[in-house]
């Protein structure tokens, strides 16, 4: 079963798919990260890297991402690929996978590529309100990516909320299931963990 979480930029949907790991054995369930398949960068300049879109799905290898779907569904390992938001560059090191039972693929723009999403079986949307998201991305590109305030809501303006509005929202419309208040709708998370459960018993029965 490969089910496809993605929303928009600080929606929740990492906290969505964390909470949902936690309910499952290693042995079940595997992650892939579209923030893994960002395309190596470590070519342009520092100016150029500055002003890289993240937002746009041109800066995701999806070929690969859906190359390395496709050989987890096929019961064959893959080596995923390692991202460095500092350096805008594939790292050397890269994480084995495993095939499991479940294969959960996370990211803002998984549902806009048509041969990524033919391979899930599943595509959820995590929603949150423009506010709440921005707020999110603020703490989170401080901490996590070493960016100051001005320069966060810059971005912001010039490239994650015009692509929010561009491809994401209106991936939505590609979505089985809508997650509002993302890792906060407990109820939501709990079906999607049923829905898993349910997966995970019918293919031990049928083995």
């Amino acid at each position: 079963m490969v089910i496809g979480i993605a929303g928009g930029t600080g929606s929740g949907k990492t906290t969505v798919v964390k909470k949902v790991m936690q309910l499952f054995a290693k042995k079940d369930v595997v992650l892939l990260s579209q923030d893994n398949y960002y395309k190596d960068n470590s070519h342009l300049s520092v100016e150029e890297k500055k002003n890289t879109n993240f937002d746009h799905p041109d800066a995701i290898e999806f070929s690969l991402l859906t190359e390395h779907v496709t050989a987890l569904i096929n019961g064959q390992s893959i080596e995923q690929p390692t991202y460095s938001y500092l350096t805008c560059s594939r790292n050397q090191e890269t994480i084995h996978t495993e095939p499991k039972k479940v294969i959960l693929i996370e990211g803002i723009l998984i549902l806009t590529d048509k041969k990524l999403r033919e391979k899930m079986d599943m595509c959820i949307f995590v929603d949150a309100p423009a506010d709440e998201r921005l707020i999110r991305v603020i703490h989170r590109d401080m901490i996590e990516r070493g960016r100051d305030v001005v320069e966060v809501l810059k971005r912001y303006e010039n490239t994650v909320k015009p692509m929010h509005e561009q491809f994401i929202e209106p991936s939505k419309k590609f979505a089985d299931l809508i997650i509002p208040l993302g890792g906060h709708n407990h109820v939501a998370i709990k079906f999607l963990a049923e829905l898993i459960k349910t997966k995970i018993q019918s293919t031990h029965t049928s083995n």
